[in-house]
Parts: structure tokens; sequence; C-alpha cells
């Protein structure tokens, strides 16, 4: 009997640590190992149809945010291409979003963002291209994103900025990969093939998660 005993307890112990294991198992499943920057910092802008976006809009969504402006001459039009390649990728699912952030608010008014919308060939419901004070959104670009923008009189087009994308998840935590040394990327390179293909690689994740 007392031998029983002891093989119906090892047997109990070895189904909880069953139990357990696949649990513990579940849980990992359910969470990417994608690392988390920090929160994304609070805003409100004004999209192409006039309409007050913030960052609570994005909440149970992945977004790509990038800031640029409409009449760049120069790394723009690249990275508007590229984001209309991420758009057609994921146009399908409901869940995911852009944020294109203007750091030229006084041309870029919503009028004009939504021309440009329209000429770039956007037609997802929640691609948002933001306007707003000029002051509030270059804070909101260096000291929240920290991706650099900039006014500079000796270029012809009087602006500078980075072609980072920010990628964030859907309860407004900025993710990204890490690299081959284990250090965070924190973000994706806007310009470049292989940062496209990773940052589609990683909302495809975040998506799942």
């Amino acid at each position: 009997m007392i031998k029983n005993k002891s093989y119906i307890g090892i047997s109990f112990i070895v189904l909880l640590f069953g139990i357990w294991t696949i649990k513990e198992l579940r849980e990992r499943a359910s969470k990417s190992d994608l690392f988390t920057v920090g929160s994304v910092p609070n805003f409100e802008l004004t999209d192409q149809n006039n309409i007050k976006i913030s960052n609570k809009t994005y909440l149970g969504k992945v977004y790509v945010v990038e800031f640029f402006f409409s009449t760049c001459p120069s790394i723009c039009p690249i990275m508007n291409k590229n984001m209309i390649e991420i758009q057609n990728k994921f146009i399908e699912n409901p869940n995911f979003g852009i944020a294109s952030i203007s750091i030229d608010p006084v041309h870029d008014t919503s009028e004009k963002l939504k021309e440009h919308a329209k000429l770039l060939g956007v037609t997802s419901q929640n691609w948002h291209f933001l306007t707003g004070n000029q002051e509030y959104i270059f804070s909101l670009a260096n000291k929240g994103f920290n991706l650099y923008v900039g006014t500079n009189n000796k270029i012809q087009a009087g602006f500078e900025h980075s072609g980072l994308f920010a990628l964030v998840d859907k309860n407004g935590k900025i993710r990204c990969r890490k690299d081959s040394s284990g250090n965070p990327t924190i973000y994706y390179d806007g310009l470049d093939k292989i940062g496209i293909k990773t940052i589609k690689e990683d909302i495809k994740i975040l998506l799942e998660e």
C-alpha cells in the first residue's frame, strides 16, 4: 500500500508539472522576444480628414510612426514608397495602422495632407497624416520619440529629419528587435530594404501577440 501511495503521489506531481509546463509554454508563445523600449509619448494632432487623433486612438492596434513632410525632395519619397509597401502588406488587417507626422505643418494643412495621401495611393482607414503646431511636433519628435527633426536654411527644403520608423504595439509600447550582440535596435531604417523587411516581420509578430 505504501508503494501504491508513493506511486500515486509521484504521478500527481508529474501531472501538475506537466500542466504547469504547458501553461508556461502557452504564455511564452503568446509573447514575442521583441524588446520593449518604453511607452509611446502622449500626443494629439489633426489628421487629413480634420479629425483629432491621439496615441489613444491607436490603442489595440500595431502601428508605425514616421516624421516627414509632403514637399520633401530627398528621403521622404523613399519613405513614402516603403510605407505604401507596408500598408499593402497589412491592408486587410484592421488592427494595423500608420501615423505620418508632418514637420512642416504650416504648409501641410489637413487639406494638403489629404491631397498627398491620395497622390501616394493611401487606402488604409488607419493611416493618419497628422499636422498641428510646429513647436509641439518638434518636441514630440526630438524629446518624445527621440527621432531627430530640425530646420536648416542651408538646404533646399529648409527641414531635415531622421529616416527611421518607430514600431508601436497594441498596448502603446515602442518595440524593436535586438542585433547580433543582443543590443536593442530601437528603430527601423525606413530607407533600407532590410529595414523594411524586418519591420514587416516584426509587425506580423506583434499582430499575433
